[in-house]
């Protein structure tokens, strides 16, 4: 129950993270959307989501195929109804579950900020806590097909996920990008000839102090994880917590050096993010990984980030604030992989293959999934704010009150006067 508790920490690290990232104007409501999509999400899990991720052996929809029973979908009371809190397993991936939805949501607030309305954010995570998340989580960790796969199939031990790079970050990063497609660019981020202009962030000592909050509530995520859904035996949880820090620390000297070759110098906020990203790759395989495996997923992770940034944004036009697609969706899309290339498990072989099918899975299933509702959503209720209020800054707009209102002048107030 400890490692548990220890998650909304990382949920406080995202969130610092993102508002850092974020221009000062904003700083507020990008820390006002995480409390409240964190709690939309707590909520609409309760109500709706708990009863469709189940638990191994608990009860499920299934089909029969070749003769064998494949869970499809979780049969559970809605309302928690029926919960017993007697610190079993199954009561305590309850737990474990508001938490990590809380996570998956939080992701898209660092990707469509500063242009994505507060009421829109909280619409878009009850869509997601109720539908997109309880689907997947049940498919890898309430003993889906997914998670069948090596005892129904034979395919290793099955899709392996211990702390969610698949199941929070990649789905949180694809979530993410929908959004930003549908939302489109910041206002001037893009010049008429389709050329990225710099929006840099206000606070990078926010940014750096999120990655060193976001660690314990990591090594909280993966260890219970590992618990929980991995089978792993409890002595288990010292490499969980050796690994976990291995990937992100090394995912952060291997951005430090590569903007150093590329720039002169690190960049702080680029080092940050592949920090995270280090640690979002650590989360599928981290129980079972050498350190030496450890320490190369996070190197390419932290490698992938600030080329993935720089990538998406000058010929995809994917304008991300936060870099939370790169570092949530793509580093999450390669932590699956490296547990299937770095995790060895006696006498069970083709793990690879059961990545692979998690990761199709995502790429094919879930995010033309969390696409079409968030398209239909914004159909219905605009996802994006005025043009006014994106001028003025999402804090005065919406909330009234900027972060810093008696330390902060905006340049752009003289030029409007």
């Amino acid at each position: 129950m400890i490692f548990i508790l220890l998650i909304p920490l990382a949920a406080a690290g995202i969130s610092l993270m993102n508002a850092g990232l974020s221009r000062s104007r904003n700083a507020a409501h990008s820390m006002t959307s995480s409390l409240f999509v964190f709690s939309v999400a707590a909520i609409v899990y309760a109500i709706i989501g708990c009863g469709w991720i189940g638990y191994p052996g608990r009860p499920a929809h299934t089909v029969l195929i070749a003769g064998r029973a494949w869970n499809w979908l979780a049969a559970e009371p809605f309302l928690l109804r029926g919960f017993t809190p007697d610190a079993s397993p199954a009561s305590l991936s309850v737990v474990f579950q508001m938490f990590a939805v809380g996570l998956v949501a939080l992701i898209p607030v660092g990707a469509a900020g500063e242009r994505w309305r507060l009421s829109a954010s909280c619409a878009s995570t009850a869509v997601l806590a109720a539908i997109t998340y309880p689907v997947f989580a049940n498919w890898c960790w309430g003993g889906g097909w997914l998670a069948q796969l090596g005892s129904n199939a034979g395919i290793g031990r099955g899709f392996l996920d211990v702390g969610g790079s698949g199941v929070i970050h990649a789905l949180g990063g694809l979530t993410a990008l929908s959004l930003v497609w549908i939302l489109g660019p910041r206002r001037g981020k893009y010049t008429p000839e389709g050329m990225p202009a710099a929006m840099p962030g206000h606070n990078a000592v926010v940014v750096v102090l999120g990655c060193m909050v976001a660690l314990p509530g990591w090594i909280g995520l993966n260890s219970a994880g590992a618990l929980l859904f991995a089978n792993a035996e409890p002595g288990r949880v010292v490499t969980v917590a050796l690994n976990t820090f291995l990937s992100a620390a090394s995912g952060a000297l291997a951005a430090a050096a590569l903007t150093r070759a590329r720039f002169g110098r690190p960049d702080a906020s680029l080092c940050a993010n592949s920090w995270t990203g280090g640690l979002v790759a650590s989360s599928a395989g981290c129980a079972f990984m050498a350190p030496a495996g450890a320490i190369l997923t996070g190197a390419v992770a932290g490698l992938a980030v600030p080329y993935t940034i720089e990538i998406l944004e000058a010929r995809f036009g994917v304008d991300d604030p936060g870099g939370a697609v790169s570092v949530h969706g793509i580093s999450g899309l390669w932590g699956i992989l490296a547990a299937g290339l770095f995790c060895r498990f006696r006498g069970e072989g083709y793990q690879f293959l059961a990545q692979l099918a998690g990761l199709a899975t995502l790429v094919g299933f879930v995010f033309p999934l969390t696409f079409g509702l968030n398209w239909l959503l914004d159909r219905f209720h605009p996802q994006r704010i005025t043009a006014e209020g994106e001028r003025q800054g999402m804090d005065l707009y919406e909330l009234g009150a900027g972060a810093y209102p008696e330390f902060v002048t905006h340049k752009g107030d003289f030029l409007q006067m």
